[in-house]
């Protein structure tokens, strides 16, 4: 059963993370943009984005939680940890596989992973580290 003290943490850690990738992926536009025709349009982002994205870093935000009450994280350093091990397991084994068997070019990959490490590791601390009594 979540707490409202649950329910604020994943509402935090889902804004941190959009906010976060927002941001990541606006330092590295131009980058982006020679390394993929997907980013090298000049247009606005379509309004059901911002959505679609609290909706993914929603659904990361409560699954972290509960990883993070299962496995007992109540101090920040073991959330940092549990961020990693995340990051590691799937985002870094996916974003490998996408570069040895489609092609992807590893900046690209690098990229996406660079956001991936920041926004679990948000997600991470704010909904790990609070446990703490």
């Amino acid at each position: 059963m979540r707490t409202v003290e649950d329910l604020s943490a994943i509402g935090l850690a889902t804004a941190a993370a959009v906010a976060a990738s927002g941001a990541w992926y606006a330092a590295f536009g131009r980058r982006l943009a020679q390394l993929h025709d997907a980013y090298a349009e000049d247009t606005a982002a379509a309004g059901w984005i911002v959505p679609v994205e609290l909706a993914r870093s929603g659904t990361v935000a409560v699954t972290v939680s509960a990883l993070a009450a299962r496995t007992g994280v109540t101090r920040p350093r073991d959330a940092v940890r549990l961020g990693l091990a995340l990051w590691v397991a799937f985002p870094g084994v996916l974003l490998t596989g996408s570069v040895v068997h489609e092609k992807v070019p590893w900046r690209l990959a690098a990229i996406h992973a660079g956001d991936w490490l920041v926004k679990l590791l948000l997600v991470s601390l704010a909904t790990g580290a609070r446990r703490r009594r």
